[in-house]
């Protein structure tokens, strides 16, 4: 199992996605379940990779490929249950991305995987959970955004049925992304809420960082999502731009190490 390493499930993913390209312009049955074959392999190598390697998710190098392999479940399960649609074309190259982000920072140096305080150790666990799940949501809603803004996009052009990829509607694009966000939203709320006590705990002095106040940032943009939805009834491709913003943050904070990820999570 220590045999495992990045490259087995990156490669894997990245085949499958050629896979699923080949099927969009060479549509054969055998292609997808192919694909799926390279899907579910990645799968199976990511979760040995995690579970022999434990790398903590206090550092932006373990929760990207937590987040990845989560996305993962989300793709195979999506392209089980929707086995007509173009799933995987969207997701894949976002598992593709993540993963690659997280192999190009790397993990964390051994002299810093000691837990300062074993005290706050649950309290980080909670934190990191808390995140990981936000940005699955936001990962989901841009995921639905992307497709929804294709699917328009179709319509508008008046492309016939059963041309080109086949997609979800647009009502329940639409849905899938209101989920998303109204499901992330409260999580990175608390997520966020436990770092600054785990800031003042630890008295940390980084509260002008700016990988800090990229956080804070990436939180005042997903609040005015939020009131735009709900407040100003706001719909639609607009919506859809705003959720791909959100989602571009989140990726530039995720890939800052943020000092309350110094003491390590296991």
């Amino acid at each position: 199992m220590e045999r495992v390493t990045i490259v087995c499930f990156l490669a894997s993913y990245g085949v499958a996605l050629a896979l699923e390209l080949v099927y969009l312009t060479w549509p054969r049955a055998w292609l997808r379940w192919l694909s799926l074959g390279f899907g579910g392999a990645g799968l199976l190598a990511h979760s040995i990779y995690l579970g022999w390697q434990r790398p903590p998710l206090a550092w932006q190098f373990g929760l990207l490929l937590f987040l990845a392999w989560i996305l993962a479940i989300f793709y195979l399960y999506g392209s089980l249950h929707h086995g007509r649609l173009a799933w995987g074309v969207f997701v894949l190259p976002l598992i593709v991305g993540l993963v690659g982000l997280g192999a190009a920072l790397g993990p964390p140096q051994a002299g810093n995987e000691a837990v300062r305080a074993e005290g706050l150790k649950y309290w980080r666990w909670g934190h990191a959970l808390l995140l990981v799940l936000a940005a699955v949501g936001v990962c989901v809603g841009f995921l639905a955004s992307l497709m929804y803004l294709f699917q328009a996009r179709r319509l508008r052009v008046k492309t016939l049925p059963g041309q080109g990829i086949r997609l979800l509607s647009l009502e329940r694009l639409d849905d899938m992304n209101r989920r998303a966000i109204v499901w992330a939203f409260p999580l990175m709320t608390a997520g966020m809420a436990i770092g600054v006590i785990l800031m003042i705990a630890d008295e940390l002095s980084g509260w002008t960082d700016p990988r800090v106040l990229s956080a804070g940032v990436l939180w005042l943009a997903f609040a005015l999502l939020i009131y735009l939805r709900y407040g100003a009834h706001l719909r639609g491709r607009r919506v859809a731009f705003l959720t791909i913003f959100t989602f571009v943050l989140l990726v530039c904070c995720l890939a800052l190490a943020h000092p309350v990820g110094q003491g390590v999570v296991r």
